[in-house]
């Protein structure tokens, strides 16, 4: 009946309670970090309004049991992300209206296959919809399965749907970047993609090779573009769409210790890509700039600012004993259990996936390398150009407390979350939230990692190195002399090494380079073709709807030939 197809009907379970509570979390972190970084900004009450609003419906969305109701809080979400974005800085319009058509437009998907899934199956309520894409020929499933499947990659900012995350990233408020693209809509994307991938469907060969395939291609994709970018903001953005990639991945090798894996990223992204969104705005609270060739020697002046971004670019680069690394293991693992497989096709999709992946990991890494070089490494660009510090003639220095808490808590929280990985996420969020679907235990693990031991010989191989340097500085006495290159003394100033042009010759190699043009000029971008789609149509009927008398007789007299000619068959 039409009344009882929408009711207010929520549920709680452990996935839908975990990403609840670390949507809470999150929220409260920010909002700590928002009372100082936005106390001068304009428009505060509707920054903190749609703040607000945004996590009740989040919350409400991860709760719901009817798909009409999560489909009505996922397109408000819609809107507060948009307005979020247009609060900030100049070009942030922009920004937000892209924004609103990809994730608006993959609503529109979402509708469609809620609408074949009620077709199919007669109910909106999700559990009770279980759809075998394995057993029937008909298409209606695939179709129902990708229509949802490509709203929470344009949510979460999987590839082709990513391109609204780098430039929200660059020009949006710092704070609601930290909590949607790095944090919140991660956690909505791929809470949607497993819901529907482990609950609503029964899952076929071909649709696990779809999305490890995007999963793998958006990891190396994204990082390939993240290597180049000179904007501090913007390359992070693309890391956040690149680590996508992996939870996509792990959902995509169908093991549970994959799916595992996937669920644990999801929420150590969300960790550790707000801790460096935060990170990156204290740097541009003190230095007024997020262009790394204007920065630089930051770690003296922001030593905790410098040390909770250090391990979280480590956590991000899946760096052991970090929750990054165990993350990815677990995904490694999930994609390795494929190359058992009895087809040659889903084998070679699962090597060339999990070479891509560990690939992807090490780019991150270098990435990274250049990030906190050009930041807080090296030689300020102040003292190097001689001219006036880009900070206005001030000094740097560490923000207050509650700017900084937030980015050392979730830093910690990278460190507890991998050293503690079994005994306190995976125990007590992850297992659990895959308890309806299949039960996981640690003798699953194709290949176990110890996170204690490796501490401990990590720990052990510092204080070994600690002594080492300690000792090299006992000798008598030390010789000092400038730098030189062939016998010429270096000028400093003139030849600072800023770390931002430590990957430019990858623009060099030839294919690459035509490849990154062709990303310079927008032809991966699914809005700006669709924009170019769209004008390329208005300008065919603005020519021929020119205002002369005589061009319209035309067009009247052959639709009535037109008609004349259907109507006499």
């Amino acid at each position: 009946m039409i009344p009882n197809l929408f009711k207010l009907d929520f549920k709680l379970d452990y996935l839908s309670g975990f990403v609840s509570l670390a949507g809470l979390i999150f929220f409260a972190l920010v909002m700590l970090y928002s009372l100082r970084f936005m106390k001068l900004k304009a428009r505060l009450f509707e920054y903190y309004s749609w703040m607000t609003l945004t996590v009740i419906a989040s919350v409400g969305a991860a709760l719901a049991n009817n798909l009409i109701l999560l489909l009505v809080l996922w397109g408000f979400l819609g809107f507060t992300l948009y307005m979020l974005i247009n609060i900030g800085e100049k070009g942030s319009d922009a920004a937000a209206k892209k924004t609103f058509i990809i994730v608006g437009g993959s609503d529109c998907l979402m509708l469609l296959g809620i609408g074949i899934v009620y077709y199919l199956t007669g109910t909106f309520q999700m559990d009770k919809i279980k759809i075998d894409l394995t057993a029937s020929p008909n298409l209606l499933p695939l179709i129902a399965y990708l229509c949802l499947a490509l709203a929470s990659f344009a949510k979460a900012g999987a590839m082709p749907f990513h391109s609204w995350i780098p430039d929200s990233a660059e020009t949006a408020p710092i704070p609601a970047v930290a909590f949607l693209p790095a944090a919140l809509d991660k956690l909505l994307g791929i809470y949607l993609l497993a819901r529907i991938s482990l609950n609503l469907f029964e899952m076929n060969q071909l649709m696990n090779i779809l999305l490890m395939s995007l999963g793998a291609f958006t990891i190396i994709a994204a990082v390939m573009m993240a290597l180049i970018q000179h904007n501090f903001k913007r390359l992070l953005g693309y890391h956040a769409v690149s680590q996508v990639g992996y939870m996509v991945l792990g959902i995509g090798s169908g093991h549970p210790i994959g799916i595992a894996g996937a669920l644990f990223h999801m929420l150590n992204n969300a960790v550790y890509k707000s801790c460096l969104f935060l990170g990156a705005g204290n740097v541009e609270q003190q230095t007024g700039t997020a262009e790394l060739d204007r920065l630089g020697g930051l770690s003296k002046a922001m030593p905790v600012t410098y040390i909770s971004m250090l391990i979280a670019s480590l956590a991000i680069s899946g760096i052991p004993p970090l929750n990054g690394f165990v993350s990815k293991w677990m995904i490694y693992q999930g994609v390795i259990s494929r190359l058992q497989d009895t087809g040659f096709g889903m084998r070679a999709v699962a090597g060339l996936c999990l070479f891509a992946a560990m690939i992807g990991s090490a780019l991150t890494l270098a990435s990274f390398m250049k990030l906190l070089h050009a930041t807080f490494l090296g030689q300020p660009a102040n003292t190097a150009s001689g001219g006036t510090p880009p900070f206005g003639g001030g000094r740097p220095k560490e923000v207050p407390w509650q700017m900084w808490f937030p980015v050392v808590g979730l830093a910690a929280i990278c460190i507890i979350f991998g050293v503690f990985a079994y005994q306190l996420p995976l125990k007590y969020l992850i297992f659990p939230a895959l308890s309806t679907y299949q039960r996981i235990n640690l003798s699953t693990f194709p290949g176990f990692w110890s996170p204690g031991l490796a501490t401990t010989l990590i720990i052990i191989g510092l204080i070994l190195g600690l002594i080492v340097f300690k000792l090299s500085r006992l000798k008598l006495s030390f010789r000092q002399d400038s730098p030189f290159v062939g016998g010429e003394e270096l000028a400093l100033a003139k030849n600072r090494v800023s770390g931002v042009e430590f990957y430019n010759t990858v623009k060099d190699i030839n294919i690459l380079g035509k490849i990154y043009k062709l990303a310079e000029r927008k032809y991966f971008d699914i809005y700006e073709l669709g924009q170019r789609l769209v004008f390329s149509l208005t300008r065919l009927l603005r020519y021929l709807h020119n205002g002369v008398l005589p061009t319209y007789l035309v067009w009247c007299l052959l639709g009535m030939m037109a008609m004349f000619f259907i109507m006499s068959r």
